[in-house]
C-alpha cells in the first residue's frame, strides 16, 4: 500500500482517525460459516430442513455475540480506534447485531409459535417448518444500517468495527471462539432435551425459541450513533464501557477465561500477558502523541503565535507614533482585540502543555501497566482536546504565511 501510494504522489495514513472532522478508516471483517463440503450455513435454503440449519447457525452467532458483546469490543479497540468508533463515519463502541425488520420479524414468528405449529413432520418425517420463504425476505433488505457494528447481509456478517491499522486476526479469534463455544452449548442443551425423550426438531426449536428471547436485547436495527441508543444499550445490559484499558478486562472477565480455556485457544496466563501488551500498547501510543502534542505546540505553534503578536504590537506603537491618542485607538482597535485573543489562546496553550507533561511523569511512575494505562487515559489523554481547541483557534488568527503547518484546505483541496 505505502510503494502504490508513493508512486502516484499520494501517502498512505493507516491512523483511524488523523484528521478531526473528516472520515477515518476501519476494516470490514465478512464472516460466514460453512461446511467442509461447501454449504453455507448462514445462507437460506429452499426447504425446511435447510432453512432450520439457517435459523439454527443464525441465532447460535447471535447468542454468542449478545454473551460476549464486551470481549468482541475488547478484540477491536485500540487507542487509534477509539478516535474513529462512534464518529460519523464508523458505528458506536456498542456492540449489537442488525438483522433487518423482515428477518427480524421471521425470529419474533418463531418465538412465539409453539413447536406443533412451527414445526410439522408427515408421515415420511418429511419436515414443515413455519417461517416459509426466507430467502425471498432476505433481498434487498439486509445491509440497510451504515451505524451497525455487525450486520447480517444475506449471507453472512459484517464485523464493521475493526480500525484500519489492525490486523483482523484478534477480531476473528474472539468471535470464532464466542461462536464455538456457543455451538457447544446448543449441541449440550439439544442433546439433553433428546435424551428426555423429544424428537430431535421439536428439540432444536425450544432451544432456539429459548435463545431468540435470551439474544433479543443484542439486536438493534435503529440509529446506533444517537444518544438514545446509548441509553437504551445501558438498560438492555449491554457493554457500554468507553475506556480502552478497561474495556480490555473483557479478555481477563470470568466468562471469557473460562470460554477460552474450555475451547482450548487461550488460558489465562496467554489472556493475562496479551492484556499486558495491549495496555503497554496504549500507554505507548498516547505518550508519543503528548510528546509530539507538545513539541509541536511549544517548538512551533507557540513561536509563532508569538511573533504574529510582536507584529501586531509594533503596529499598534508605531499608529500611537504617527496619530493622535483618539485616532490612534481607533485604528488599532482592531489590532489590540487580537493581540489580546492570542496572548488568551497562548496562556491556555501553555498552562494545559505544563499540566499534561505533569500528568504524563505521575503516570509514568505506576508501576502496574493497567493502572498506568487507565492513568493515561483519565489523566493524560483529556489536555489533547482542550489544547487542539486553542491551536485551531490560532489557525485562524495567525497569518497565513506564518503559520508552519499544513491547513486543512491545503491537504484536501490544494495541490
Amino acid at each position: 500500500m505505502h510503494k502504490i501510494a508513493s508512486r502516484h504522489g499520494f501517502k498512505v495514513l493507516l491512523h483511524e482517525k488523523p484528521f478531526a472532522g473528516v472520515n477515518g478508516s476501519g476494516k470490514h471483517c465478512n464472516w460466514s460459516l460453512g461446511t467442509d463440503t461447501g454449504v453455507g450455513l448462514l445462507t437460506p435454503g429452499k426447504t425446511p430442513e435447510e432453512n432450520l440449519r439457517f435459523v439454527t447457525f443464525l441465532v447460535n452467532v447471535m447468542m454468542a455475540v449478545k454473551k460476549h458483546n464486551a470481549l468482541l469490543k475488547a478484540s477491536i479497540m485500540t487507542a487509534t480506534n477509539a478516535h474513529r468508533l462512534g464518529a460519523q463515519e464508523a458505528p458506536p463502541s456498542i456492540i449489537s447485531v442488525f438483522l433487518g425488520s423482515q428477518l427480524s420479524a421471521v425470529l419474533d414468528q418463531l418465538e412465539n409459535a409453539d413447536k406443533e405449529q412451527a414445526i410439522v413432520l408427515d408421515e415420511k418425517r418429511r419436515m414443515q417448518l413455519g417461517v416459509a420463504h426466507i430467502p425471498e425476505v432476505l433481498v434487498d433488505n439486509t445491509d440497510r444500517n451504515r451505524t451497525s457494528p455487525f450486520a447480517f447481509t444475506g449471507n453472512r456478517f459484517e464485523f464493521r468495527a475493526v480500525g484500519s491499522s489492525a490486523n483482523c486476526g484478534c477480531a476473528m479469534i474472539a468471535l470464532n471462539t464466542s461462536v464455538a463455544s456457543q455451538l457447544k452449548e446448543f449441541r449440550h442443551e439439544v442433546d439433553a432435551r433428546m435424551a428426555a425423550g423429544e424428537q430431535k426438531e421439536h428439540a432444536i426449536f425450544e432451544v432456539l425459541r429459548e435463545y431468540i428471547r435470551e439474544s433479543k436485547a443484542i439486536r438493534f436495527d435503529g440509529n446506533g450513533y444517537s444518544d438514545e441508543w446509548r441509553q437504551e444499550a445501558q438498560r438492555r445490559g449491554l457493554d457500554c464501557e468507553s475506556s480502552v484499558p478497561l474495556i480490555y478486562d473483557a479478555y481477563t472477565s470470568p466468562s471469557s477465561v473460562q470460554m477460552f480455556e474450555e475451547t482450548g485457544v487461550m488460558n489465562r496466563t496467554e489472556l493475562a500477558a496479551r492484556n499486558e501488551v495491549k495496555w503497554d500498547t496504549y500507554i505507548k501510543k498516547v505518550q508519543i502523541e503528548a510528546r509530539v502534542l507538545g513539541d509541536i505546540v511549544l517548538n512551533h505553534i507557540i513561536p509563532v503565535a508569538t511573533r504574529y503578536q510582536s507584529a501586531l504590537l509594533d503596529n499598534v506603537y508605531k499608529m500611537h507614533q504617527v496619530y493622535d491618542a483618539d485616532k490612534a485607538r481607533s485604528l488599532s482597535a482592531h489590532d489590540d482585540s487580537l493581540i489580546e485573543e492570542l496572548s488568551a489562546h497562548i496562556s491556555s496553550i501553555k498552562q494545559n502543555v505544563d499540566n499534561m507533561v505533569e500528568a504524563r511523569k505521575k503516570a509514568n511512575h505506576i508501576a502496574s501497566e493497567r493502572q498506568r494505562a487507565i492513568a493515561y487515559h483519565d489523566s493524560v489523554l483529556p489536555y489533547f482536546d482542550p489544547i487542539r481547541y486553542h491551536v485551531d483557534k490560532l489557525e485562524l488568527i495567525v497569518d497565513d504565511e506564518l503559520w508552519p503547518l499544513p491547513k486543512y484546505r491545503e491537504i484536501l483541496f490544494s495541490h
